[in-house]
């Protein structure tokens, strides 16, 4: 049986946090060449066959007790792929430069597509049924009618669906098309070096230096970052250009009014909402990014601020790393004083392998919660460098943990929220770590430090979002004209970020390049408003928390465990709140402007 090869978890320029979690995946699968896998592999083949045979042609003479069969038997397929590529994918991230490792999970990922490919015609029938036949299906079973969610988002896409030749053609050909694609921008990612000082970094490392205290060493890592993502930006450019060039031929076969709408569809939120959150936080830019960025100006004693100051530590911050059995303790602390069952829920994630914290060479750099599938668990990768923000992190991406594992109870089809309502867990598992930690500020200097640091991760989740957001639809509009030069790309980049960050900037020559790295762009277009989505959410959310909400607790349990079963509307009405009314936006940022308030009257 193969083994993964031995890193030191803690390899971080020298620095140890304490004994840093390793992935265990053998819930998953115990090794590559495990019998289960192969025995897996050979059933889906085996089930997608069986069920194209028993289905196809044949959905709309179903009756109700036919067709809960019919979805059941679909749900157990989608389980088993998502077991399979689950294993493959996080065994990728955690070595993404390993040859071997990489061909597994394309190997895997071309099988599965080839076995799923007879499925195509579910989704495309099922949007065929006539209305009034299914209506009639849902009042005949309850058991179907739990599965009404899927159909609405199914047959959301009716309108934009393609002759039966053509679906099956799009999903053959996705491995060599926008998945390709993907690979080769995270294996190009993943392989970059940085000179910072004399020493080689990885990306993650590189960045890290920008929240560094000695601003030589920001600058120095700055540079570093422009000179090779300028030496390779004619191959993201490339990127860029043929996944929004393919996203735009596969639009328009599907009549989609806008680059943004099939985005809007899966996050099953209306197109409005986006707009009023994204005209909402762009108006707000003055009174919050221009504002914070002023301050924080001054208090590093500068005419001006670079792009490697944005990140940059406080003068009055403390300069200790934090080892990780005490971020550990923060975060399940914060946890357990909301409500000791989310720190149950959260107790295995740290004592069975399902968090990967330590830096390592070719690991995927950033963070995330994968679900895995529901009758498995979800797995946290962290690149855990000892920084507050870091902590954070470990709070934000456990309150995926939390979310996923509440939410499992739906089943398959049926646990997965849509982007906007994601990252809800996650940001109020931040929010109540950040809250504890306020409350224990032991004087107006640290209680500074920590306000300005959540005014900070706000606006990187909010402002800086949206910005993006403005680059992704100035790219897509762009690019529907003609290809696009990294020049090109880079003036829409420098028009987002001018008009974002504000005047206390100045733009150092080639930060016009950074773009280049930001993987949403590539993995998910359109992905980043729901951050800002989320994290205004939130902080409606947690207003009504602190307004003393009778039980508060037990509601919020019970919006997470509906996973993907319910609107937005349903999910937030029992708070009162509601994301359609453009007040509901003016309320969350009203807190991260209050926090500035709070800052400016500490001067």
């Amino acid at each position: 049986m193969t083994r993964t090869p031995a890193f030191d978890a803690n390899a971080s320029g020298g620095k140890s946090f304490g004994d840093l979690p390793e992935w265990d995946l053998t819930d998953l699968y115990a090794a590559p060449d495990a019998p289960e896998f192969g025995r897996d592999m050979d059933w889906l083949e085996q089930a997608c066959a069986a069920f194209a045979a028993d289905y196809e042609g044949k959905l709309a003479g179903l009756d109700a007790a036919g067709l809960l069969d019919c979805v059941k038997r679909y749900e157990r397929i989608d389980t088993v792929a998502g077991r399979l590529m689950s294993y493959a994918g996080l065994r990728y991230y955690q070595i993404t430069t390993d040859a071997g490792r990489a061909k597994f999970l394309a190997d895997a990922q071309d099988r599965i597509t080839a076995f799923t490919t007879p499925l195509v015609f579910f989704s495309l029938e099922v949007n065929r049924i006539d209305d009034a036949a299914i209506t009639a299906h849902f009042a005949a079973s309850a058991e179907l009618a739990r599965y009404k969610p899927i159909f609405d988002r199914l047959r959301a896409m009716k309108p934009h669906q393609l002759s039966d030749e053509l679906e099956r053609f799009l999903h053959d050909q996705s491995t060599v098309g926008a998945a390709a694609w993907n690979r080769l921008f995270d294996e190009t990612i993943a392989g970059l070096e940085f000179t910072v000082d004399g020493e080689t970094l990885n990306l993650e490392s590189t960045l890290d230096c920008l929240t560094d205290h000695d601003r030589p060493r920001r600058e120095a890592a700055a540079r570093a970052l422009a000179h090779v993502f300028g030496a390779n930006v004619k191959l993201f450019a490339r990127v860029h250009n043929t996944l929004a060039k393919e996203k735009e031929i596969e639009d328009r076969w599907r009549k989609m009014p806008t680059p943004q709408h099939g985005r809007h569809l899966a996050n099953q939120v209306e197109p409005e909402v986006v707009e009023a959150l994204r005209n909402a936080v762009v108006a707000a830019y003055p009174r919050l990014s221009h504002r914070y960025y002023e301050l924080k100006r001054k208090w590093l004693g500068l005419d001006t601020l670079q792009v490697w100051d944005r990140n940059a530590p406080l003068p009055m911050e403390d300069k200790t790393t934090i080892d990780w059995p005490r971020a550990r303790d923060m975060v399940m602390t914060a946890y357990g004083e909301f409500d000791p069952r989310m720190a149950e829920i959260a107790e295995p994630f740290f004592t069975r392998g399902w968090i990967d914290a330590g830096t390592k060479p070719g690991k995927a750099p950033g963070a995330f919660a994968h679900p895995t599938v529901t009758d498995v668990h979800p797995y946290i990768l962290l690149n855990y460098l000892g920084k507050p923000r870091d902590v954070m992190t470990l709070a934000h991406e456990l309150g995926h943990g939390v979310h996923q594992v509440l939410a499992a109870g739906q089943g398959e089809l049926l646990a997965s929220t849509p982007l906007t309502l994601a990252e809800t867990a996650s940001v109020f598992g931040e929010m109540l770590t950040f809250r504890r930690l306020l409350a224990q500020a032991k004087d107006d200097a640290q209680r500074r430090v920590l306000l300005a640091g959540k005014v900070e991760d706000m606006i990187n989740t909010v402002v800086r979002q949206i910005a993006f957001y403005d680059f992704e639809c100035k790219l897509h509009d762009a690019r529907r004209e003609g290809e696009l030069t990294p020049d090109d790309i880079g003036a829409l980049w420098m028009s987002v970020q001018a008009q974002s960050l504000g005047p206390a900037f100045t733009f150092m020559e080639g930060y016009e390049s950074f773009w280049a790295y930001i993987p949403h762009f590539v993995h998910s277009p359109f992905y980043v408003y729901a951050y800002a989505f989320g994290d205004g959410l939130v902080n409606a959310l947690y207003a009504v928390y602190e307004e003393g909400d009778a039980g508060f607790q037990e509601k919020y349990f019970e919006m997470l465990r509906a996973g993907g079963s319910k609107h937005h509307k349903e999910l937030l009405a029992p708070f009162g709140l509601d994301a359609s009314d453009p007040a509901f936006w003016d309320k969350g940022l009203g807190m991260i402007a209050g926090m500035i308030d709070e800052l400016e009257g500490m001067e």
